[in-house]
């Protein structure tokens, strides 16, 4: 293992499927932990806003994010856009944000596989979840250490595995339909424009994340066509693989007031018997495992670009000799990730939204900055409509941002706030140790 290598000796093993696997986790990872907001906005709403968040949300992040893969499909991917951009303080910030929120986000997966777990093997102690949970960490950063080409290899085959039971509860339950899947059209608790405020702001947190896998442009085949074809592969995978479960799980066992986190598995054994609620679980214990085994893909490249750029101690830029990745930053996230795991954080991933969001908005003004000051710049594909294209591009998510951000309650925003300001507070200290290094 060598200290410092450029980024350019890390290794082009992503191809095309691999990278949509890893996309559609960073994303989505199916339909599990979407049942909320059938019971908390109406049967009717909720299906209404599985289809209008990827239009205006999804779909222009999409598109932006195309347009400047395609243009600087560098490793690091926005924290390098940001940093041409505006310099390396703000690009600082954005990767600082997204790896400090990835603490909390991803270190739900391994308490969350270790609960689907308990319904083969109840009577689980805490320790012993504990233990799972390490080893679900640690098996799967030993394969992120081995090279990006099995992660995605085992990022498709977890998410054939996931999807799998989805696609059974859809098939059984199409030939089982006995009630309008879109009535009630809310749930009485608020009117319809402000149920829309509220739920798109909440089912927009399900369609984030297509920015993220920008992180390891630099490890992908053909980068600048790669990852604009394997966007249109995954935004209708993801936006079917929500709205036809919740559609037909709703027109064949309805009781919509009942629909929980976790309801999936009973929802099925409901349709299609105790077979088909099992195999729901066991997908959603192997969804949990794509979702962790990609996630710390891209997240880990966070930690190595900016000690790439001097931001960060050089040893956090190593590179494997052997598997040509930077093996010091995903060991560094996972140990971090296993001391999350250890304890009940889940109720902090309110803050994903408003720090994901915090990020994007600095990543959209990157965007529109490349687009005036370096007109010249080769992009091999481009948002169509010209500069009227590029504003409604970042129009959108913009608001949906904002509005995620202003819907996240005083406490939260305060919480959020605070770990915001760890970013200048960060860069102040690595600037004033690079100093003394002098």
């Amino acid at each position: 293992m060598t200290a410092g290598g450029p980024a350019a000796s890390l290794r082009r093993d992503l191809g095309l499927l691999p990278l949509a696997a890893v996309i559609f986790f960073n994303v989505s990872g199916g339909p599990y932990g979407i049942e909320d907001a059938v019971s908390s906005f109406g049967p009717g709403l909720a299906l209404l806003l599985l289809i209008l968040a990827p239009l205006v949300w999804s779909l222009p992040v999409t598109l932006v994010m195309a347009e400047l893969s395609s243009a600087l499909p560098d490793e690091g991917g926005y924290v390098t856009w940001v940093r041409r951009a505006f310099g390396p303080f703000w690009a600082f910030q954005v990767g600082w944000w997204s790896w400090v929120d990835s603490f909390v986000d991803i270190a739900v997966y391994p308490a969350l596989f270790t609960q689907y777990l308990a319904h083969w093997g109840a009577g689980m102690t805490s320790l012993s979840r504990w233990l799972i949970a390490l080893a679900f960490i640690w098996i799967l950063t030993g394969l992120n250490i081995r090279g990006v080409r099995v992660v995605g290899v085992g990022a498709v085959g977890l998410g054939l595995l996931a999807l799998a039971p989805i696609a059974a509860l859809v098939i059984v339950g199409a030939g089982r339909v006995q009630f309008l899947p879109w009535e009630p059209l809310t749930a009485g608790r608020s009117t319809l424009v402000e149920g829309l405020g509220l739920g798109l702001a909440v089912v927009m947190w399900n369609y984030s994340g297509w920015d993220t896998p920008t992180t390891c442009l630099g490890e992908t085949r053909s980068p600048e066509r790669a990852f604009r074809r394997a966007l249109g592969l995954t935004l209708p995978l993801i936006t079917l693989a929500y709205v036809l479960p919740v559609g037909v799980g709703l027109a064949a066992a309805g009781g919509w007031q009942e629909w929980g986190t976790g309801a999936l598995p009973r929802i099925g054994a409901a349709i299609g018997g105790s077979w088909l609620g099992g195999w729901i679980t066991l997908g959603a214990a192997l969804s949990t495992a794509g979702l962790f085994l990609s996630l710390l893909l891209t997240n880990s490249r966070l930690p190595f670009v900016l000690a790439q750029a001097g931001q960060l101690p050089s040893a956090v830029g190593r590179i494997h000799t052997r598997y040509g990745t930077p093996w010091v930053a995903v060991i560094l996230s996972s140990v971090i990730y296993s001391a999350f795991a250890a304890f009940g954080f889940k109720e902090l991933v309110v803050l994903d939204n408003w720090l994901y969001s915090l990020s994007l908005l600095v990543e959209l003004a990157a965007f529109l900055a490349l687009r005036r000051r370096e007109p010249g710049l080769r992009r091999p594909w481009r948002v169509p409509g010209g500069r009227l294209g590029a504003l409604l591009a970042v129009i959108f998510p913009s608001a949906c941002a904002l509005l995620a951000m202003a819907t996240a309650g005083l406490l939260n925003t305060a919480v959020a706030v605070a770990v915001a300001l760890t970013g200048p507070l960060a860069y102040l200290w690595v600037a004033r140790a690079s100093d003394c290094r002098r």
